[in-house]
C-alpha cells in the first residue's frame, strides 16, 4: 500500500472531487478517501445544479458588480467581502474548467430566478446543470456511485432530468409522450437490464459526480471507500498527513503538499445540532443520506486548533415523512420544495393561522418556520392544507397526484398517521388538532385572494421566484387557487435540511484558519465542511454546490502554486 501522496482529499462529493481533479491536472499525486460504502456524498443525491454568477455562458447581462451587490443585499448576518469576491471571480473559471476537464455539457437554467428575486442585483439564469450522461462509462464504479433518492425517480426506477421532472410535475405539453419514451428506452435496454434494474442514465447530482469520477479514472486517481478520517497529523505546526480507519484498521498516510477536508457538514450529529442550531431539531428530518455527514472531519480540524464559523446555519428545506411503500417499518423523508407553493393549498401553524408566503424558496420557508417557532412555539410541524383540486394535479411530498396514486391505493394505515382527509375544513381541523374557526377563516381569505390574484398579507405569487414554481395554467395568480372542493387533506410539514452551513473557518484561498485567524499550513477545507461563503443565506439554486466546487478548485490551485514555488526554490539552491 502506498503511504505518501502529494494531496489527500477527505470526502468524495463535489468539493472533494473538484479538488482532486484540479490538483491531478497540475501534476500532483492525489488520494481521495470516503468513509461510506458509496462515493458521491450528498452531492450525488442532489439536484446537481450549481450557482455561478456572471458565468458568461450566455448573453444574460449579468456582471461581477451585480452579483456582489446581490450577495451583500441578501446576506443575513456578517459575511467576508474577500471570500465573496474570490467566489464571484473564480466560479466562472471553475465552471469552464469543469466542462473542459470532464466533458460534461452544462445547461444554463435561463428561467430559474435567484431565491431573493426581488432583491437588488438578482438575476435569472445563474444556475448551471450537467446534462444526462451514460453511466456505463463508469464501468464497475457505476455500482458504488451513491444512488439518487426515490424522489428524483419515477416509480423508483426511471431516472429524471430537471427538464423531465418539471415537465411531468406540471403536466406540460408533451408530458405523456416524454414519459412513454422514458419507459420505452429503459425496458428496451436489454443488455443493461440483465446487469441491474438501476437506470444507466445519470442525471442531476449523479451526472455531476459520475462525470467527475470518469475523469478521475482516466487520470488514475484512487478513491478508497470505507475509509474514515480519525485525526490530522501535525508536525512543527504543519499538517503533514492523516490517520485513517479502514475496516476498523488504522492507517497512516502522509501528505507532502496538503490535506483538503471536503467531508460535508454535521447534520447527522445530534449533539452538534443541539449545541449549534437555533432549535433542537431531530436529525431524522434531514434529507441528506442517513448518518452520512456527522462532522467528524470538522472536529478533527478543531482538535488541532482550527476555528469554526456559521455553525448556527443550515440549508433549510421543508420535509415530510411517509412510509416506503411495500417496505414495513421504514419511513422516508421527502422534500417539499415544489409542493408547498402550488395553487389550491395553504400552510398554517398549529394555531390554524398562515404565517408566511408559501411560495418562497425552501430556505426562506425554513427561516420563517424558525422565526414563527421562536415567536409562538407552534410552527414545527406546520400543516399543508389542500383540497381535491390540488390532490388531483400535484404531489405533496411523497404523496403522488390522485391521477397516479388515488386514495383507494393509499394503504389504510397511512391515514390519520401520515396524511389526513375529511369532508369539511372544520372536520379536517379537528382531526389534526387545529382550532376549526381560525383554519376556516384562513381558507375563506385564501379563496378571496385566489379570485383576485392578490395576497395582501404575504404577497404570495408577487415575486418572480414564486411564479416560477407556480402552475402557469392557473390564473390570475399561478400560486393561488381556491380550496373549496372536497374532500380536504392535510399533511404535517417538518423543518428539514440539505446539510449544514457551518464548518471550519477558511480564508479566500481555502486555507483553514486557527483561532487567531492565521492559516494552518497544509490544511484546506471546502464545501459544507467549511463555513459558507454566503454566511447564513441561500442566494440561489445550486448555491451549495457552487461554493463547494469553487473552493475545491481554489484549494487545489493554492496547493499547486505552493508546490511550484517549493520546486523553484529547491532548484535555485
Amino acid at each position: 500500500m502506498k503511504v505518501t501522496y502529494d494531496v489527500i482529499v477527505i470526502g468524495s462529493g463535489a468539493a472533494g472531487m473538484m479538488a482532486a481533479l484540479r490538483a491531478r491536472d497540475q501534476g500532483l499525486d492525489v488520494l481521495i478517501v470516503e468513509k461510506e460504502r458509496q462515493y458521491g456524498g450528498t452531492s450525488a443525491t442532489s439536484g446537481g445544479l450549481f450557482w455561478v454568477p456572471n458565468h458568461g455562458l450566455d448573453a444574460t447581462g449579468d456582471s461581477r458588480e451585480k452579483a456582489l451587490t446581490y450577495l451583500k443585499t441578501v446576506a443575513r448576518g456578517p459575511v467576508r467581502q474577500d471570500r465573496l469576491e474570490k467566489f464571484v471571480d473564480t466560479a466562472p473559471e471553475m465552471a469552464r474548467y469543469l466542462a473542459s476537464s470532464t466533458g460534461l455539457k452544462l445547461d444554463v437554467q435561463t428561467g430559474y430566478p435567484d431565491y431573493y428575486s426581488e432583491a437588488e442585483g438578482a438575476h435569472p439564469g445563474r444556475a448551471l446543470a450537467p446534462q444526462v450522461i451514460d453511466g456505463a462509462g463508469l464501468a464497475n464504479d457505476f455500482h458504488t456511485l451513491r444512488e439518487q433518492f426515490v424522489r428524483f425517480k419515477i416509480f423508483n426506477r426511471y431516472t429524471l432530468s430537471l427538464y423531465e421532472a418539471f415537465t411531468l410535475a406540471t403536466r406540460a405539453p408533451g408530458w405523456r409522450s416524454l414519459f412513454a419514451k422514458m419507459v420505452f428506452n429503459y425496458w428496451t435496454d436489454f443488455s443493461w437490464r440483465r446487469k441491474t434494474p438501476r437506470d444507466r442514465r445519470l442525471s442531476m447530482g449523479n451526472a455531476l459526480i459520475g462525470g467527475m469520477r470518469m475523469a478521475l479514472n482516466k487520470r488514475r486517481v484512487p478513491l478508497w471507500l470505507n475509509t474514515a478520517l480519525d485525526e490530522l497529523i501535525v508536525e512543527h505546526g504543519e499538517v503533514v498527513g492523516v490517520w485513517l480507519r479502514q475496516y476498523g484498521r488504522p492507517i497512516r498516510i502522509d501528505a507532502r503538499r496538503g490535506v483538503v477536508i471536503a467531508a460535508g457538514g454535521f447534520e447527522w450529529n445530534q449533539a452538534l445540532r443541539d449545541k449549534h442550531l437555533p432549535l433542537p431539531l431531530p436529525a431524522r428530518f434531514s434529507s441528506t443520506p442517513m448518518d452520512g455527514n456527522t462532522g467528524m472531519a470538522i472536529q478533527a480540524g478543531q482538535a488541532i486548533g482550527a476555528a469554526i464559523e456559521f455553525m448556527e446555519g443550515a440549508w433549510w428545506v421543508p420535509t415530510m415523512v411517509m412510509p416506503i411503500h411495500g417496505v414495513p417499518n421504514i419511513d422516508m423523508v421527502h422534500q417539499m420544495v415544489f409542493d408547498v407553493g402550488r395553487p389550491h393549498s395553504l400552510c398554517v401553524n398549529q394555531l390554524g393561522r398562515r404565517f408566511l408566503n408559501e411560495s418562497c424558496s425552501y430556505d426562506r420557508f425554513g427561516i420563517a418556520l424558525i422565526e414563527e417557532q421562536q415567536k409562538t412555539g407552534m410552527s414545527i410541524p406546520c400543516w399543508l392544507v389542500f383540497d381535491a383540486q390540488f390532490r388531483k394535479l400535484y404531489t405533496a411530498g411523497g404523496l403522488m397526484p390522485a391521477s397516479i396514486m388515488p386514495d383507494s391505493k393509499i394503504p389504510e394505515h397511512w391515514w390519520t398517521r401520515y396524511l389526513y382527509r375529511a369532508d369539511s375544513i372544520a372536520e379536517l381541523a379537528g382531526s389534526i388538532g387545529l382550532p376549526p374557526q381560525p383554519l376556516s377563516e384562513e381558507v375563506r381569505k385564501i379563496n378571496e385572494y385566489a379570485r383576485t390574484g392578490i395576497d395582501p398579507e404575504f404577497g404570495r405569487g408577487s415575486f418572480e421566484y414564486d411564479r416560477f414554481l407556480g402552475d402557469p395554467r392557473h390564473t390570475p395568480n399561478p400560486c393561488l387557487g381556491t380550496i373549496e372542493k372536497g374532500p380536504f387533506y392535510a399533511v404535517p410539514v417538518n423543518l428539514g435540511d440539505l446539510g449544514t452551513k457551518g464548518g471550519l473557518k477558511v480564508d479566500p484561498r481555502a486555507r483553514v484558519l486557527d483561532l487567531n485567524d492565521n492559516p494552518i499550513p497544509g490544511l484546506y477545507a471546502a464545501g459544507n465542511a467549511s463555513g459558507s461563503v454566503y454566511g447564513d443565506t441561500y442566494p440561489g439554486a445550486g448555491a451549495t454546490l457552487g461554493q463547494a466546487l469553487t473552493f475545491g478548485y481554489v484549494a487545489a490551485n493554492d496547493i499547486a502554486a505552493n508546490h511550484r514555488a517549493a520546486v523553484h526554490e529547491a532548484e535555485a539552491r
